[in-house]
């Protein structure tokens, strides 16, 4: 078992066929699949399930698949501090859920300290990957949130990942549309009336786990749903549309993506506990210090 064959096993996971994943991984599709069934003959397991409708994980495939991104991970981490043209620089990594305040904590820790070299990073992304980057020392700091919906399980999987959280907020519910939504002057509304009008969500898993969304109303049957992954995307379905998504209410001025929407408070309520993880022990750099002071910034609880 080698580094390149772990590699090869995830991108073949995130791909929707083998084909795919051979072209960017640029090798060919024979070389792939048999680096593939090496590793599984390697193992005793099948990783996937070759049917001639594609391939998918087996059971032992998704549990592998979890040590995997580990090991390519801490690998990452390696090879980025003393392999890459980069050793030697300041090195600072942050993952964070959509939040314009954690983006502001980030660009005052490099105007406040201003380290003469350096390569930061801010990973903007979903549930799983702030808690998976925070767990395998990607990021020193993630930004994350949770509702009553599924607040059991994000707290599950803070334990078992050894995270603590430290909150920060507690914000209600918010529908947000665009500036010329035939509701955009009401104060309140509830999500019924937003019935006629599709829901625009932030897509978190390749399965659609709704458990890990951070958004509110999480087990609410919306039965207009349109996921996206970026956020340019959702502002110009919901401007075009009359869409709608749910958040915190917290649209800054200075974004200009969020520029064109309104927030209306939500009849229902589901608020958002709102805050950052740390790894359980871990000893914070002098960014991530500094990063976490930042935030305390914001802190209302």
């Amino acid at each position: 078992m080698n580094i390149t064959q772990l590699k090869y096993v995830l991108e073949v996971a995130a791909s929707s066929s083998m084909r795919e994943a051979s072209t960017k991984l640029y090798v060919s599709q024979p070389a792939l699949s048999a680096s593939i069934r090496e590793l599984e003959d390697e193992l005793g397991i099948l990783i996937f399930a070759r049917t001639n409708k594609g391939i998918s994980l087996t059971d032992d495939g998704r549990e592998f698949l979890t040590y995997a991104k580990k090991a390519v991970s801490q690998y990452g981490i390696l090879e980025d501090r003393y392999l890459s043209l980069d050793a030697g620089k300041e090195k600072f990594s942050v993952s964070t859920q959509h939040y314009n305040f954690a983006i502001k904590a980030f660009t005052e820790v490099i105007r406040n300290i201003d380290p003469e070299k350096y390569v930061f990073s801010i990973h903007e992304t979903k549930t799983k990957d702030v808690i998976d980057d925070v767990a395998t020392l990607r990021s020193e700091v993630g930004i994350i949130s949770f509702s009553g919906s599924n607040e059991a399980l994000i707290k599950k999987i803070f334990r078992d990942n050894r995270l603590e959280f430290v909150p920060l907020m507690k914000r209600d519910t918010y529908v947000y549309v665009w500036k010329d939504h035939k509701f955009a002057g009401r104060k309140e509304i509830s999500i019924d009336e937003m019935r006629a009008y599709p829901c625009v969500s932030f897509d978190q898993t390749a399965d659609g786990n709704f458990y890990l969304t951070e958004e509110a109303m999480a087990d609410y049957s919306f039965d207009k749903m349109i996921k996206s992954d970026d956020r340019a995307t959702t502002m110009e379905i919901i401007a075009e549309l009359g869409g709608y998504s749910v958040g915190s209410g917290m649209l800054s001025k200075e974004d200009s993506i969020l520029k064109g929407l309104v927030a209306i408070k939500m009849k229902e309520e589901d608020p958002l506990t709102i805050g950052y993880i740390l790894r359980e022990g871990s000893v914070l750099s002098l960014y991530g210090k500094e990063y976490v002071k930042e935030l305390q910034r914001y802190k209302e609880l």
